[in-house]
């Protein structure tokens, strides 16, 4: 079911202060004396943050920010600076700020308990085998960066690309910068860390909680802890399987319109890798003592049919940015880039990438993990990038 814009821009970060209307002022200033004088002072405290939070809903967005951060402070132990907890349409869940990386978030761990209980009248179908790609299996490497060049008439100059500025010109870092989203909205993986597949195995799921919209929400929760605005759209594209592409195109349009400060568009996906007998192949990489799905970046070009993608050399410099800064906080976690003749919306803008999260033999707790990581890593990027 399509998401409504509320639920599309839940994690939108709040726009700078503005300035309060005076009739505003006024009517807050009444509010609270009247509120003192009836209710006596044993009251007053709280009948007025009920008054001042009415008084709010008549002032610009700035102010109205700015007293739900007052009455935030006052009643936690937190610094006044920190944002107070947002409505959102999304599953409760701990703020990257108070977890862990490598902890598995407990409505996870509760499906696995109940995967793990059901699955004693599961039927085995085919095996899965993991795999750790890395040099091996690239065409191109420098460095800790590795490419796969599939492409009928590029070659790849590692060094002198990725030493190029990326088309980025951040002004405000709060401001909306990154748009994720998901053309295969409904793409899934395993509950259980195991090496084989079941028969009853589904590899799309409409719940948010289990397809592609979660791993989003890893990315975004660590996006928002650095400072750095984040849309999420968790619109499904993907109902219809023809045509995925168009719509989520329309998506993204729609929403750079409504906030033209995006310059980093990330299409989030997972890979999907058999061989012909059947066994499943599972990316992962063990990091900081935890299994994380192995995450590829697609980074496309004009190539033969692949035509009008004039930015492809600027989106490929940011995909190769990208790739040295995950690769240097965690080693191991990336698998070669696919350099391909493919444009997937990538023209978008000059900072537009695919990722694919590991495949759909990884479990949803690895591939949660590995959106917190790659989420840390582009966050460091884009900070380099920041006034």
């Amino acid at each position: 079911m399509p998401q409504t814009n509320a639920q599309r821009s839940r994690r939108r970060k709040p726009n700078p202060v503005g300035t309060a209307h005076p009739a505003a002022l006024l009517l807050l200033l009444v509010t609270l004396t009247a509120a003192t004088f009836y209710m006596g002072t044993r009251f007053a405290a709280p009948v007025s943050k009920v008054a001042m939070f009415s008084a709010s809903l008549a002032m610009p967005q700035g102010t109205a920010e700015t007293i739900r951060e007052e009455l935030t402070a006052e009643e936690t132990t937190e610094p006044a600076t920190q944002a107070p907890a947002e409505v959102s349409a999304a599953p409760a869940e701990e703020t990257a700020a108070q977890t862990v990386l490598t902890d598995t978030p407990e409505d996870i761990l509760a499906m696995m308990a109940s995967a793990e209980a059901a699955s004693v009248n599961a039927t085995k179908k085919g095996a899965i085998i993991e795999k750790q790609y890395g040099a091996g299996n690239a065409t191109d490497t420098w460095e800790n960066i590795t490419v796969r060049n599939t492409t009928a008439s590029h070659s790849v100059d590692i060094a002198a690309s990725v030493a190029k500025s990326a088309s980025l010109s951040i002004e405000n870092i709060a401001e909306p910068l990154v748009l994720i989203f998901h053309t295969h909205t409904t793409e899934c993986y395993e509950l259980l860390d195991r090496n084989w597949y079941a028969t009853d195995y589904i590899t799309r799921i409409d719940d948010p909680a289990r397809n592609m919209v979660r791993v989003g929400d890893a990315i975004c929760e660590q996006l928002e802890a650095a400072g750095i605005g984040v849309i999420h759209d968790t619109e499904i594209h993907d109902a219809k399987y023809t045509g995925a592409y168009d719509r989520s195109r329309e998506s993204i349009e729609a929403i750079m319109a409504e906030y033209p400060s995006i310059q980093v568009v990330i299409d989030v996906h997972r890979d999907a890798i058999q061989q012909q007998d059947g066994t499943r192949i599972k990316p992962v990489a063990t990091i900081d003592g935890k299994k994380s799905a192995q995450i590829m970046i697609i980074a496309g070009c004009e190539d033969g049919k692949v035509t009008n993608f004039p930015t492809w050399e600027q989106n490929l410099t940011f995909a190769l940015q990208l790739q040295q800064t995950a690769e240097t906080k965690y080693p191991g976690l990336m698998r070669p880039i696919l350099f391909s003749a493919r444009k997937y919306n990538m023209d978008i803008t000059p900072c537009s990438v695919l990722l694919e999260m590991g495949s759909d033999s990884n479990t949803l707790e690895e591939a949660v993990y590995a959106g917190r990581l790659i989420g840390t890593a582009l966050a460091e990027l884009l900070l380099r990038y920041a006034p």
